[in-house]
């Protein structure tokens, strides 16, 4: 179920990080980083749920992260499949060597799954990118954040809604730390390899180019939905080429529907954390269903347009260049955005790239 970790089975750490898709690893380097600073004992846990080289072990590479000292290897599966399967693995690492505090981070099924092995082993629980709510209980993500943020002591927010949804809740105040954004700690330290010009010669992208990113059960998992999706797709792709990279969820149902059919839409696979990155720089705009992309191009400029209905990150709407946007409505949005020069746009609050050494100093404090 797991490789054996680079620590003594027995030996417990001060605090271990539990990681366990692409969207966390970004969040968590700059926390672990400011914490072995500090001289904190820690060890990372990478539960496995992107397994797939390019959806998680190039990131450790291209972010600095150390290499996890367990990989439990959970793998795919349903909602409650993968939750179960890494709730086994963490209770039985958990249980051997108990750590002071749990980090986990966002809200994905790993998060979940740690922070209710902690609760009940009695250990302290500490959520990086706490408060965030679409309001929306359909998404997987948004069950995730509420439960993760009931069972956390420590509840670490990136931007005011967020702390303001926790007192809604009833989270003590002495819980809520507003810390900034770790993410974009990473973003602003890796800025300078972000190269659009390296990103058009890799794709032979001569012109002005979108990118779209959709892997959302609304958007790919119902066959009618999938072929609405594509349908818009491809009206974008008669104004700009579209690069799409694909993301496991869902590309059989997307291919199905006929994406890669359209000249102008280039599939390609899933990019490694620079790459990516690159390439949203370079392109005109952004279609996502992502949380993390909304974040990512508000900082880098980029006009995004998530379809979706509600967005759990309102300061990318507030303070950067995204819009919601639905389906029927896209090929329109896109066209008034390409015919619109670009804006400036204030930075949400306290994303200044310091977010990691803040979540440390008070992950510091408690342990002392």
């Amino acid at each position: 179920m797991s490789r054996s970790a680079t620590r003594p089975t027995g030996e417990a750490p001060a605090v271990v990080h539990v990681t366990g898709a692409r969207p966390n690893f970004p969040k968590a380097a700059p926390v672990v980083a400011a914490l072995a600073r500090a001289g904190v004992d820690q060890r990372l846990v990478h539960t496995g749920q992107h397994y797939d080289e390019r959806m998680s072990e190039v990131f450790f590479r291209q972010l600095g992260l150390p290499e996890p000292d367990v990989d439990l290897g959970v793998g795919s599966g349903s909602q409650a499949t993968q939750t179960a399967a890494a709730m086994v693995a963490l209770e039985e690492l958990f249980t051997a060597a108990p750590p002071r505090v749990v980090v986990v981070y966002g809200d994905v099924n790993s998060t979940l799954a740690a922070a209710l092995v902690a609760a009940k082993l009695q250990i302290p629980v500490a959520h990086v990118e706490a408060g965030l709510r679409s309001f929306d209980t359909t998404m997987p993500e948004e069950v995730n954040r509420l439960v993760t943020d009931r069972l956390s002591d420590l509840l670490f927010a990136t931007s005011p809604d967020a702390v303001a949804h926790l007192g809604n809740e009833g989270i003590p105040a002495d819980r809520i730390h507003f810390t900034g954004n770790p993410m974009i700690d990473t973003l602003l330290a890796n800025l300078d390899r972000f190269d659009a010009d390296r990103a058009r010669k890799r794709h032979a992208l001569s012109g002005p180019y979108a990118v779209a990113t959709l892997h959302r059960p609304a958007n790919v998992d119902a066959t009618e939905d999938a072929a609405a999706l594509v349908a818009g797709l491809h009206e974008v792709a008669d104004q700009v080429p579209l690069v799409l990279p694909l993301h496991p969820r869902g590309r059989a149902r997307l291919e199905e529907a006929g994406l890669g059919r359209h000249p102008a839409v280039r599939v390609v696979e899933p990019q490694g954390y620079v790459e990516f990155l690159s390439l949203v720089r370079g392109s005109e705009l952004v279609v996502t269903d992502s949380g993390g992309v909304q974040e990512e191009t508000t900082v880098l400029g980029v006009p995004c347009l998530t379809l979706r209905a509600n967005t759990e990150r309102p300061v990318t709407i507030t303070h950067g260049t995204n819009r919601l946007v639905s389906r029927e409505d896209l090929p329109d949005t896109v066209r008034e955005v390409l015919g619109t020069p670009a804006g400036e746009h204030p930075a949400p609050p306290l994303w200044d790239g310091k977010a990691g050494p803040r979540i440390a100093d008070v992950l510091t404090g408690f342990l002392r």
